[in-house]
């Protein structure tokens, strides 16, 4: 079977190939020198940060379980990053646009770094520290690099249409090709060289600290509200008026919150979903796979977003669509596919059928983030950009953590089948923000009317 995992991986390498050669100049977007040496720039930073987060991802599950730890405990320990993500991240999202950007990138190097070096340690104590950090770090990973590019790219009076080209750029190799070296390196280091589950962290703890110091030296500071009469409470209330008061930016936190709480409880659910009877599968070699799937549907969102003519919008309706079906898969499989028997061996019949649907799912991701920060970039006010998109994290980490908290309560298919049903929810609500898009245009104006009339109605704070 294992010649089966290098068809699924050369066949997606081929398609991405042939993608990104057949581009014409359609599909291409004329840029000047400097922003290809600011959007460069952020490009390396940003592999590396996603350098940092991707080595670890396939070995979190399996280090856990090396240590003796069972599903229940371990989901508790995933339990501990999301709700640490929750509780903490609409906090550093506030302080980075108050105190900058700047500040809260290099904070996440730090967390995350110290996330990692508690990795060494089967104490469940230590761990669970760990998981609180790395839940700190994650909510910094997704708000502060996106603002401090977004409120750079404007302040340096960049075309607005070149900021989906980084974006779709950054997905493509962060997300994409960085994640499959990740993946790759990370079979060698644990499993080729035998330097056990924790040597991708340690490896992840070097990148987070080159890419650190790219930062201090290279990145200027940027603000969100730099406003010193703005207390972190009256933050709070006005990305939460801000919220409240556009109809727009709610449904993209709510769309926001749908797809990514599935797509975490994914990362939970695929190996155990691929390895029922504890068969023997290459986590970092699936990984490379599922990432390389991503970068497919990057390349097909920069194809999307170089067209004018067609909007966000309307195609990510499609992509929730499929993405729903994707994970109608396991259920259906569970019912029509005879399970395996065997213990242990190689990776069974419904688990090959199982590995081209989560591709599938994987693609959709990688359509979904750029398309993503291309609508936040347009419905977000700059003033709390960090603030309202940590505040969109709430909601998906509580969704999150029930999952989690009841793993052990329910079959693997009817988790799957519940974020099938949040994908299709997701695809309704995405048609409404189409809808509600065409009729309006953005508030980017009223929040400044707000944040003008909130600073008359409370005093100066001395």
């Amino acid at each position: 079977m294992e010649v089966f995992y290098y068809l699924v991986f050369g066949a997606l390498a081929m398609i991405v190939g042939a993608l990104e050669f057949s581009k014409n100049n359609k599909d291409r977007i004329s840029t000047s020198s400097a922003f290809n040496s600011f959007k460069n720039n952020y490009l390396v930073v940003y592999s590396l940060m996603m350098a940092g987060d991707w080595l670890q991802g396939p070995y979190v599950y399996y280090l856990y379980s090396t240590y003796g730890f069972g599903k229940g405990e371990i989901g508790r320990l995933f339990i501990a990053g999301f709700g640490s993500s929750m509780l903490f991240g609409t906090i550093v999202g506030s302080l980075a646009d108050k105190q900058g950007r700047k500040r809260a990138c290099v904070t996440y190097c730090i967390t995350y770094i110290l996330s990692c070096i508690t990795k060494h340690s089967p104490d469940y104590k230590i761990l669970m520290v760990g998981r609180v950090l790395g839940g700190i770090a994650t909510s910094l990973l997704f708000s502060a690099f996106e603002s401090w590019l977004v409120a750079e790219h404007n302040k340096r009076g960049f075309e607005q249409q070149w900021l989906s080209l980084t974006f779709s750029k950054a997905i493509f190799l962060g997300n994409g090709l960085i994640a499959i070296i990740a993946g790759l390196l990370g079979n060698v280091l644990a499993d080729t060289f035998e330097f056990g589950p924790v040597a991708p962290f340690d490896a992840a703890a070097c990148f987070l600290a080159i890419g650190m110091a790219i930062i201090l030296s290279t990145w200027s500071e940027n603000f969100g509200d730099p406003s010193e009469s703005k207390d972190l409470l009256s933050q709070f209330k006005g990305a939460a008026v801000a919220i409240a008061s556009d109809e727009k930016i709610a449904l993209l936190g709510a769309i926001q919150s749908l797809f990514e709480g599935s797509m975490y409880t994914f990362v939970f659910l695929w190996t155990p979903a691929l390895s029922p009877n504890d068969e023997e599968i290459p986590h970092g070699f699936i990984f490379a796979t599922f990432m390389l799937a991503s970068m497919l549907g990057s390349s097909i969102a920069s194809q999307l977003m170089a067209r004018p003519s067609l909007k966000v919008e309307s195609y990510m309706q499609i992509v929730f669509m499929i993405s729903a079906s994707t994970f109608l898969i396991p259920v259906l499989a569970n019912f029509f596919v005879p399970p395996s028997t065997v213990k242990g061996g190689s990776i069974s019949f419904a688990g090959c059928i199982l590995l081209f649907g989560f591709c599938t799912f994987e693609s959709c991701v990688g359509i979904f983030w750029p398309s993503i920060m291309k609508m936040r970039s347009q419905y977000i006010p700059e003033e709390a950009r960090s603030t309202i998109m940590n505040f969109f994290r709430i909601p998906l980490n509580i969704f999150v953590c029930i999952v989690l908290y009841n793993v052990n309560a329910f079959p693997i298919t009817v988790m799957f089948g519940m974020c099938s049903i949040f994908l299709f929810m997701a695809a309704v609500l995405q048609r409404r923000l189409m809808v509600v898009a065409e009729s309006h245009k953005p508030k980017s104006q009223d929040w400044a009317s707000m944040k003008d009339k909130d600073m008359e109605s409370e005093p100066l704070k001395i």
